[in-house]
């Protein structure tokens, strides 16, 4: 790695990163202020499409972490990115909250249950069994099926909780159709990220907690990438990936002098 351009820009994920169960991780702020004062090009990226950007930036700034809301990357603006790249001004039936809906919305996307282009799924706390009907029966009839991401749990206070990719898989099983997931690892989402802020993947870096997501997506993307092991990979499960990061900390803090 040693012929690689000097780091320009920075991309980081949020939880078990930056924060952990509404928590900051000691040295994120550091890292989020080292970052705004050097001016070069960063994003914090969450596959979590509930929220928008502005609800993200408001919940950071509760935490005393203040990020831009134009540096923060979602699974649900990269999902509207690649919509709106395929089949502009089209139609979609959504199972998902804000996040994903405001994403379309400032597309141009017509949202539908009446022969929509797409069937587009994201993260919900309340999934129903009606809408996985209604998006089994419109994927049976010709739409195309959508995922923001494909995580299978998500956390929370009680433990972990179904997410978007287990309830893909029910309606994979349902209709037989794989869905195209936009979101980590897929490196579409880091370099439609690296797009908005005009950054070079040469040049870049990602900061991950997770080598099955974002160290995976910052390393097909062209990235270099930094493992942190304030969340869900322990030291121990990096050599069971036939894959590596560029370089392993413990945590953000580990990363503020490189800035």
């Amino acid at each position: 790695m040693s012929d690689r351009k000097p780091i320009e820009s920075w991309l980081t994920d949020m939880d078990g990163v930056l924060i952990h169960e509404g928590v900051p991780i000691p040295g994120a702020d550091a890292f989020v202020k080292k970052l705004r004062e050097s001016g070069r090009p960063f994003l914090v990226l969450t596959n979590n499409s509930i929220y928008t950007p502005r609800d993200l930036h408001a919940r950071l700034r509760r935490m005393g972490l203040e990020v831009p809301i134009e540096n923060i990357w979602t699974s649900a603006l990269a999902t509207a990115k690649f919509l709106d790249d395929q089949r502009p001004g089209g139609s979609a039936y959504v199972i998902g909250e804000a996040g994903l809906t405001t994403a379309l919305h400032d597309i141009g996307y017509i949202l539908t249950d009446h022969d929509p282009d797409y069937v587009v799924l994201g993260e919900t706390r309340t999934y129903s069994f009606e809408a996985m009907t209604k998006a089994v029966r419109l994927i049976n009839a010709g739409a195309r099926f959508i995922c923001t991401n494909p995580d299978e749990t998500g956390p929370s206070t009680e433990g972990p909780l179904p997410a978007t990719g287990a309830v893909a898989a029910l309606i994979t099983k349902a209709t037989g159709k794989q869905p195209y997931f936009a979101g980590k690892p897929n490196p579409l989402m880091m370099r439609t990220g690296l797009n908005t802020i005009g950054a070079h993947s040469e040049s870049s870096a990602m900061i991950g907690d997770r080598m099955d997501t974002d160290v995976l997506a910052g390393i097909e993307a062209g990235m270099k990438t930094y493992l942190v092991l304030t969340g869900l990979t322990r030291p121990e499960h990096v050599e069971s990936f036939p894959y590596r990061p560029s370089e392993v900390v413990d945590s953000i803090a580990d990363i503020v002098d490189l800035v």
